[in-house]
């Protein structure tokens, strides 16, 4: 997993299908403060294009990298506001 981001949170999403991830990555991501970071972990190869669909529709956050890892992928979403 990538260490180039400080994540404030980890949010385990693995084995959960759509909708979940999101719904899980949101309500986590209004937990957080302004300017942390949230790393997702997803089997839900799914999550890749939801996650990145759901961030850039969503004021206050920026997906920041995704990463495909060992059937895993990686999501990083900071709070912007």
């Amino acid at each position: 997993m990538s260490s180039e981001y400080q994540t404030a949170e980890t949010l385990d999403v693995k084995g959960q299908s759509c909708p979940m991830p999101i719904v899980k990555t949101k309500q986590a991501i209004d937990d957080l403060e302004d300017g942390d970071v949230l790393e997702v972990v997803a089997t839900d190869a799914g999550s890749m294009s939801d996650i990145r669909g759901w961030a850039e529709g969503t004021d206050g956050v920026e997906l920041l990298e995704q990463v495909e890892e060992e059937g895993l992928y990686i999501h990083y979403v900071r709070k912007t506001e």
